[in-house]
C-alpha cells in the first residue's frame, strides 16, 4: 500500500520539484511530459521551478527550432511537449478531438466529420508555413462561405495537426496566435482509438505523474475510462498495480522512483494552471480539498500557487515591490524565508520579460478568504 504523502513525494519528484535538476529545456520538457501553455508565460515559470540555471532565452530558440512545440492536445487545452512526443500524443487524443471539436458547434454550421476530413489535408498544406488566426480563417471563409466561417474555423483549429508559431515577445507566443501545420506524417481521421499511441501517452504519464489510477489516466487526457482502462490492462507487465490510500487500485511503471513520506520538498511559486494541479481526478494529491475552489476557479481558470511542504498553502502574483504571496494558513518563519528567496529568483525572471503577469487574473483575488498577505 502507498500513503497519501507518499503518493505527493511520488509527484513531486517525478515533476523535478524535490529539487531542480540541471537538464536542457529539451530534457526538461520531456521529464515532465507536458506543460500546461494556455498564458504564454506559464510554461516559462514551470522550468524555472524545475530546472537549475533556467534561462528564458533557452526555451525561446526551443520553440523557434521546434523542438518543443505548443499545440491542443490533452483536456483539448494548450500544452507544450517536446516534438518526438507531439505525434503519438495527438494520435491518442484523435478521438477526443474527433468527439469535442466536429460536434455540436462544428455541425451547426452544416458540416460533417467527413468534410472536415477532406479539409484537414488542404489546410494543413496552407499552413506549411506560419499563419495568422486571421489568415487562416479568410482560408476557411474563402471555401465554406461567412456564414460557416467561425464554427468550421472553432473546430478545426483544434482537431487540425496544427501547432502554435512563434509570434512575438515577451513569451515568444502573443494573446494573438498563428499556426504552422505540424510535421508531414499520417492526418489522423476518424474516432477509433489508437491503441499504440494511446499506450504510448499513459506510459510517458505513468513516468512523469505516476502512481495513478485509470480515472486519473482519463482525467490527464481526456480519454474514456473505457479506453483508458483497457490500455493499461493491455500493458501487461510494462505496469504494475498498487493499493492506494483509499484501497483502489493505482497503476505505476515498475522500478519507478517513490521517495519517502518524509521526504523534504522545498516551497515553490507555481505557474498559473501547473500541470501537477490538473493532472489527476483527485485533485486532493497537491491541493487540500478546502483550497481548491479559491485556486481553481468555476470558469477554468489555476490561479498560479504557492507549493509548500508538497501541497498548495495560497496563491501569488506580482505587485510593484515584489511578489505577494497569500497563505491561506499560517507558514512557519523557515518557509517564509524559503518563498522570499524563490520570489528573488521569480522577480529576475519576469522584469526580463513581463513584470506584472498574469495581471488580467488580479479580479480573483478580491473573492478570495481572508488570509495572510507579505510582500516578497
Amino acid at each position: 500500500m502507498i500513503t497519501a504523502r507518499e503518493l505527493n513525494r511520488a509527484t513531486l519528484g517525478r515533476q523535478l520539484l524535490l529539487e531542480r535538476e540541471p537538464l536542457t529545456v529539451q530534457d526538461g520538457v520531456r521529464r515532465v511530459v507536458a506543460l500546461q501553455a494556455q498564458h504564454p508565460a506559464s510554461p516559462y515559470i514551470a522550468l524555472w521551478n524545475r530546472l537549475t540555471g533556467f534561462a528564458a532565452a533557452d526555451l525561446d530558440a526551443a520553440f523557434t527550432a521546434r523542438s518543443v512545440v505548443k499545440a491542443t492536445l490533452m483536456r483539448i487545452t494548450l500544452h507544450a511537449v517536446h516534438a518526438e512526443d507531439y505525434p503519438a500524443f495527438r494520435a491518442a487524443m484523435q478521438p477526443t478531438l474527433y468527439a469535442s471539436r466536429l460536434g455540436d458547434r462544428f455541425a451547426a454550421t452544416g458540416l460533417s466529420p467527413a468534410d472536415a476530413d477532406e479539409l484537414v489535408p488542404e489546410l494543413l498544406d496552407f499552413a506549411r508555413r506560419p499563419r495568422t488566426s486571421a489568415q487562416m480563417q479568410a482560408w476557411v471563409e474563402e471555401r465554406l462561405g461567412a456564414e460557416k466561417k467561425d464554427g468550421a474555423w472553432w473546430g478545426l483549429k483544434a482537431y487540425a495537426a496544427l501547432h502554435h508559431a512563434p509570434t512575438d515577445a515577451p513569451w515568444s507566443f502573443g494573446l494573438r496566435p498563428s499556426f504552422v501545420a505540424a510535421p508531414s506524417g499520417p492526418v489522423p481521421v476518424g474516432r477509433a482509438v489508437d491503441p499504440p499511441a494511446l499506450r504510448t501517452l499513459i506510459l510517458r504519464y505513468l513516468a512523469g505523474f505516476g502512481p495513478a489510477s485509470v480515472a486519473d489516466v482519463a482525467q490527464f487526457s481526456m480519454v474514456q475510462r473505457t479506453s483508458a482502462r483497457a490500455a493499461l490492462l493491455a500493458l501487461g507487465d510494462a505496469v504494475e498495480q498498487l493499493q492506494g490510500p483509499d484501497g483502489g487500485v493505482l497503476f505505476d511503471l515498475p522500478g519507478a522512483p517513490r521517495p519517502p513520506a518524509e521526504t523534504p520538498a522545498p516551497p515553490r511559486l507555481m505557474a498559473m494552471w501547473d500541470s501537477i494541479l490538473l493532472a489527476y481526478a483527485d485533485r486532493g494529491r497537491v491541493i487540500p480539498p478546502a483550497y481548491r475552489p479559491w485556486v481553481i476557479r468555476r470558469n477554468g481558470d489555476v490561479l498560479p500557487t504557492l507549493l509548500v511542504d508538497g501541497h498548495v498553502a495560497g496563491v501569488w502574483r506580482p505587485v510593484d515591490a515584489g511578489i505577494e504571496a497569500t497563505a491561506f494558513h499560517p507558514l512557519t518563519p523557515a518557509t517564509w524565508d524559503g518563498l522570499g528567496a524563490e520570489a528573488q529568483s521569480l522577480k529576475a525572471l519576469l522584469d526580463d520579460r513581463e513584470a506584472a503577469v498574469y495581471s488580467r487574473y488580479n479580479h480573483w483575488w478580491a473573492k478570495l478568504p481572508e488570509a495572510e498577505v507579505r510582500v516578497l
